[in-house]
């Protein structure tokens, strides 16, 4: 297993792409901390499934994009795991409009959710990482932060902000062999895909060269491969997980 005994915290993992990362990430031998906002249910289920596969499993309640909130949870999960080997910061919303009837508020909050939860994880966690002298820190974009997207205006900003943050704290904690890389994903089939119509799904899957959507699992497998000691040598990179997409 390319994980045994390490452990992992993985933002926004009660549902969809996380849920499928942890998941992957268990059956792979790791520890497995992860947060949620709001859908209680789902993260208990999700941590009594994974915790049948003989690894350590803990669901935290978590705002990530409060900076306090994300201290406490730095200090909680240290107590209950001791180490941290990586940190995917995955947590994000979406509120689509076009630029025209896009509100302040829904700008404003885009960018909370999805970019500064990741300078509030890292600043948390960087301690830890930098005290270990090692770790991996691996932030979910998306493909829409590399080519932008009508009526995505702030989801885009967002997560082209987040390949810049990632880039940047690369060259910063290099040194002290801890590596941060970027997953963007492009069009991932989950809870929230399956309820749009069934024949724009199709025409998605028709403009994908690979000629399906892909599933949290493609993504998961990516974060693996960025966790483990596989990569060891590759710092600052996006990966595009696309199924060609932008080929």
């Amino acid at each position: 297993m390319l994980l045994n005994k390490k452990t992992v915290l993985i933002t926004g993992a009660s549902r969809g792409i996380g849920s499928g990362i942890a998941r992957v990430f268990a059956q792979n031998g790791a520890n497995v901390a992860f947060t949620y906002s709001s859908s209680e249910a789902p993260a208990l289920a999700l941590q009594e499934e994974l915790s049948k596969l003989g690894v350590t499993v803990k669901a935290y309640k978590s705002d990530a994009s409060s900076f306090e909130a994300c201290e406490k949870l730095a200090s909680e999960v240290m107590s209950d795991f001791d180490s941290l080997d990586a940190l995917i910061n995955n947590a994000g919303i979406t509120k689509d409009n076009l630029l025209m009837r896009m509100s302040e508020e829904d700008f404003d909050k885009v960018i909370e959710v999805n970019l500064k939860s990741v300078f509030n994880m890292t600043k948390a966690f960087q301690r830890v990482f930098l005290k270990q002298r090692n770790g991996s820190i691996i932030n979910i974009s998306s493909i829409v932060g590399v080519k932008g997207n009508a009526g995505q205006a702030n989801y885009a900003a967002s997560k082209a902000g987040m390949i810049g943050f990632t880039k940047s704290i690369a060259l910063e904690l290099g040194s002290r062999n801890i590596r941060a890389n970027v997953i963007a994903p492009g069009f991932i089939e989950t809870e929230m895909t399956d309820k749009l119509d069934e024949a724009v799904v199709e025409q998605w899957r028709a403009g994908i060269p690979l000629k399906r959507g892909g599933t949290p699992e493609d993504v998961a497998h990516a974060c693996l491969f960025f966790a483990s000691d596989l990569s060891s040598y590759i710092t600052g990179q996006v990966l595009l997980v696309d199924g060609g997409m932008l080929t």
